[in-house]
């Protein structure tokens, strides 16, 4: 596990770990890298301890179906990240979206997540404006990123 304080390259690999965990949809394999006590501010909800971010990952791959995420680092100093974000997902109407956020990471002496804060939009697109097109988990490593898609 990488441990703060952060450099520009394990601050990249924290990033690119949470990307891989993230598009393993597995909310207890993802749940692992927050502490027991961990507390989230995700869109208007908010969790509190590593049970209730399994039960809210859950309950989010429930309903965004063919999640595909890529993270970017956005910027670093000693035990605190920030991301951008975007990932693609359809509902069970077979309607597209893709969503944009930030969100601003602090990490324990430990290397595990003591807070996540995330701000996220949703932008309908048509399946033809998709630009995910990985098969379901980890994002090969020749996919563009965030900056080299536009985005």
């Amino acid at each position: 596990m990488l441990i703060p304080p952060f450099n520009e390259q394990s601050a990249m690999q924290k990033v690119r770990m949470a990307e891989d965990a993230w598009n393993s949809r597995d909310a207890q394999r993802v749940a692992q890298v927050y502490s027991e006590d961990t507390r989230w501010r995700n869109r208007s909800e908010c969790v509190n301890g590593r049970s209730e971010v399994v039960a809210f990952l859950q309950r989010k791959w429930a309903n965004e179906l063919e999640y595909r995420l890529i993270k970017e680092l956005w910027a670093w100093h000693h035990d605190r990240l920030a991301v951008r974000f975007a990932y693609e997902w359809r509902d069970d109407s077979g309607n597209w979206f893709r969503s944009f956020g930030n969100e601003n990471w602090h990490f324990g002496a430990d290397g595990l997540m003591i807070t996540r804060y995330a701000c996220i939009n949703d932008l309908p697109i048509a399946e033809s404006q998709r630009l995910f097109h990985w098969p379901l988990g980890r994002r090969p490593d020749h996919h563009p990123g965030l900056s080299e898609l536009g985005l």
